[in-house]
């Protein structure tokens, strides 16, 4: 059975399930609810619950085990010969799946039997003529042993897909038919309802903490095999950056940290004042009308998507700077890429979130603090300049860190708008590029998973994942020190 139509099989049984249980909640004391340990919704809701959870915790767990079973099966079928690595592994799988998928739409649209599709000894050439006249292009010659594996593919998946079917099925009858058997008047539906709530409520809240510590040990293992493999002196003390799939590789992180420090200074000179004064401006100077016009203008930035920002700092920014700082004026910028042109537009994208921040903090400043200032003959200026951003400062800093974070993690700003140069240098107008770029350039392309040059991605991942968490908890700190000595 399909999915879609699986999960509203399950679906409809819970909702014929929550009827059914109110009903004989409700039967069992002769239609007076006065008499239910709980209200009859709860007892409708745990029948509902019974056939849910369990049968989608297993569907679930299903779809995420399934494809591991059976791309391991099928990647032993492939000869050695034809997956020498981790990348022609990949590119051959991607044969095999695709195959079956043409083989499942020859089935569907009558251009061949069940049977047919099914014998992996079918005249392969025969097969690939009939895929070709409804459509499905089998693109490169597949061999006859991508053919078999495609064939036992398409047949595990199909197992497994009615398998799951059947638990998934079962799952939910018997969840259905206990809880029904349960439903009298003296059933506590509520507490058990409640405590299925919150174990769901705790399994989603567990999700997120399994996620991160998942990413976290995914960097962990491959830079423990990058340093393996690679001195772990030369990557953080070398100061050449210049990676060679053939050999010979110097992966020195210095100047990838110069450049994401250098941009990220330029983005926060831009956003911090900039920011903060809009922020100064609506909390305390803006007439509502005003504020309720700007803000929300203001905040349109946050949601511009990064890669808009970059094609902005190509198209627009790095062409200006260009024509000012270029060879035809002072000679200082030689392309349109650099480090000025990237942090001018990633100081732009921060706005938003600096101001944003600084406003709610500015105004959770008590109102008896300004009206006490007021009282003993001080300005509006002068109030805020020493009552006011004074008792906001530690919210201040504390935006000001986690924009730094947003900044150092960029990257499409970075990509279209830095360049890629790895270099040391103090000139601004020069292209250099950061961490997070080369992050994306190293795992691009079908290169092999276990040479350094494409693990080294997993060390500069975890660089830069300790660097935004320091920063972060940094920034937590501060706030949560001297948050109180205000309230």
């Amino acid at each position: 059975m399909d999915v879609f139509w699986l999960v509203l099989t399950v679906l409809g049984l819970a909702v014929l399930g929550y009827w059914l249980g109110r009903t004989r909640a409700l039967r069992s004391v002769a239609g007076d609810s006065r008499y239910l340990h709980s209200l009859p919704s709860y007892y409708g809701t745990n029948v509902a619950l019974m056939t849910l959870v369990p049968a989608f915790f297993v569907m679930i767990a299903w779809l995420l085990i399934q494809p591991l079973i059976i791309n391991d099966t099928v990647a032993d079928m492939i000869p050695e010969r034809a997956a020498q690595g981790a990348g022609e592994l990949s590119l051959v799988m991607s044969d095999v799946r695709r195959v079956a998928a043409g083989l499942d739409a020859a089935v569907e649209q009558g251009a061949l039997t069940e049977e047919e599709a099914a014998s992996i000894r079918a005249e392969f050439t025969d097969i690939r003529a009939r895929l070709g006249e409804i459509g499905v292009a089998l693109g490169q010659e597949v061999s006859a042993s991508t053919l078999r594996a495609a064939q036992v593919y398409r047949s595990m998946t199909a197992s497994g897909s009615f398998w799951m079917s059947v638990v998934v099925l079962l799952l939910a009858g018997g969840g259905f038919a206990t809880a029904l058997m349960r439903t009298d008047k003296d059933f506590r539906a509520r507490n058990v309802v409640e405590s299925g709530v919150l174990a769901i409520l705790f399994l989603a809240a567990s999700i997120a903490i399994l996620t991160t510590l998942g990413i976290v040990l995914s960097l962990i293992f491959n830079t423990v095999e990058f340093f393996r493999l690679y001195p772990i002196d030369d990557f953080f003390f070398g100061l050449t950056w210049s990676p060679s799939f053939g050999g010979g590789s110097e992966l020195g992180v210095i100047p990838l940290l110069w450049g994401t420090f250098y941009i990220s200074l330029i983005a926060l000179a831009v956003a911090v004042p900039i920011g903060l004064f809009s922020a100064v401006y609506l909390s305390e100077y803006a007439p509502k009308p005003v504020r309720a016009f700007a803000k929300p203008l203001l905040e349109v930035l946050a949601g511009i998507p990064t890669i808009v920002y970059g094609l902005f700092a190509l198209l627009t920014v790095g062409p200006f700077l260009q024509s000012v700082f270029g060879d035809d004026t002072v000679g200082w910028m030689q392309s349109a890429s650099s480090v000025m042109t990237a942090g001018l537009v990633m100081g732009i994208m921060l706005i938003p979130f600096v101001s944003s921040l600084s406003d709610d903090i500015i105004n959770a400043v008590p109102q008896a603090m300004r009206d006490g200032s007021y009282g003993l003959g001080a300005t509006q200026s002068e109030t805020v300049r020493q009552v006011i951003l004074p008792a906001a400062l530690p919210g201040i800093v504390g935006a000001i860190l986690l924009a730094a974070s947003r900044a150092i993690g960029e990257t499409m700003i970075v990509v279209f708008g830095a360049g890629a140069a790895a270099r040391l240098s103090l000139n601004p107008f020069e292209a250099m590029t950061t961490v997070t770029a080369k992050i994306v350039s190293q795992l691009t392309g079908d290169a092999d998973f276990s040479s350094p040059e494409v693990l080294v991605a997993f060390a500069l991942g975890m660089t830069l994942f300790v660097i935004t968490l320091c920063l972060n908890v940094l920034a937590l700190y501060i706030v949560r020190k001297y948050r109180e000595q205000y309230e």
